[in-house]
């Protein structure tokens, strides 16, 4: 039977979509928890000192996107499904971390679960919260953290590739993790990460299977005082040096406005940020450069019922979009029909769109765009 998912589509869905998922990291007292709680809104312990997050704190956040109220104008629908993102806020690391220092290496387990690694940098004065080692400078710190998750991936691997040599023998099929695992090795032991190790597609596919901290992409978020908005300071340049050896993304925030933010009535924000010299808040710049670090972007299905935003990587092809709706969509995907959302808003109606000739039937091959509104056929 020939079915729709989009446009005419009434029944649930069984989401699968793919979830973005990053863990903050940094030693303490740099503001991972202060940024963390502004952000998400739950209130995670942020103590003067290390290791007063035990358990990582989880929380979940809308993703804003302004056209979906847009989209939903047009099809009457009060009902929006915007896209998540999953925060984890693991406790603050300290030298040592990969070999049990103060508990760390419990944290660093949690670390191989996210998608991705937002490293806050303390890039402010402040008398009154102590650092770690005495001093604030942004370079040595990431130096830390950095050198903490390859020595705990260097452990992972050299006890990893003593069963993989064991099993070689058997399944022959092994022999190319072994080859990748010595490569691997041989660059950690140099200081090298291994997101900068592992180099061509089939690497990296191997690679996945090891969950290697040192593998994430990493974010930097300089934190720095109210003060530094927008442009930043010596310190944050430091970090943005290093970013861009390492082909990282960076951003300039400060958690302490973030939580002033977070407190205000949503009416008082635009002004508030006016204020700060920003356009809008380091939550929506985080998730703005998080997705574009990832490779991700968005698409929408839309009806009476909800406008639902959809998060897939970018060069995905119409029945992997499919997918991220239900499995079984991708499996009975047969086209898909397509429309950009600001067609859609422009001309008022799917109707409208069709009789412009800008409603599209797409096949297998399509290439999903950002912004894409799309009604799958599949058959079940």
């Amino acid at each position: 039977m020939l079915e729709p998912h989009g446009f005419a589509a009434d029944q649930p869905t069984n989401s699968l979509s793919m979830s973005l998922r990053c863990g903050i990291v940094g030693l303490p007292n740099v503001g991972k928890s202060t940024l963390f709680n502004a952000i998400t809104a739950k209130q995670a312990e942020a103590a003067n000192y290390p290791f007063c997050t035990i358990e990582p704190n989880v929380g979940s956040v809308l993703v804003p996107d302004d056209r979906m109220q847009k989209i939903a104008s047009v099809v009457k629908t009060p009902t929006l499904v915007p896209a998540m993102l999953e925060i984890v806020d693991i406790a603050g690391l300290v030298r040592g971390a990969s070999k049990g220092e103060g508990l760390g290496n419990q944290f660093l387990s949690h670390i191989r679960e996210v998608d991705a690694i937002v490293h806050v940098v303390r890039c402010f004065d402040d008398e009154n919260i102590i650092h770690v080692e005495g001093k604030i400078n942004p370079a040595a710190d990431i130096e830390t953290i950095e050198t903490e998750l390859m020595l705990a991936d260097l452990e992972s691997m050299e006890r990893r590739i003593d069963r993989l040599k064991k099993n070689v023998r058997k399944e022959k099929e092994l022999q190319l993790q072994v080859d990748l695992a010595e490569k691997i090795i041989g660059g950690l032991s140099k200081g090298i990460p291994v997101r900068t190790i592992v180099e061509t597609a089939e690497e990296k596919e191997i690679a996945r299977q090891f969950f290697l901290l040192s593998s994430k992409p990493v974010l930097f978020a300089a934190n720095v005082s109210e003060n530094d908005l927008p442009e930043g300071n010596a310190y944050t340049r430091q970090v943005a040096e290093i970013a861009a050896a390492e082909g990282a993304k960076m951003l300039v925030i400060s958690a302490r406005a973030e939580a002033d933010i977070a407190e205000l009535p949503e009416e008082e924000r635009p002004e508030f940020l006016e204020s700060l010299g920003l356009e809008m808040s380091g939550l929506d710049r985080l998730i703005r450069t998080a997705y574009d670090l990832l490779g991700l972007q968005t698409y929408f299905t839309a009806g009476e019922k909800e406008v639902h935003a959809w998060t897939i990587r970018k060069g995905a092809a119409a029945p992997e979009a499919a997918g991220a709706i239900h499995s079984d969509f991708e499996k009975g995907f047969i086209r898909a029909e397509v429309m950009y959302y600001r067609d859609l808003i422009d001309l008022g109606s799917e109707q409208k769109v069709r009789e412009a000739g800008k409603l599209r039937s797409e096949g297998r091959d399509y290439i999903v765009r950002d912004g894409d509104v799309i009604v799958f056929r599949f058959n079940v």
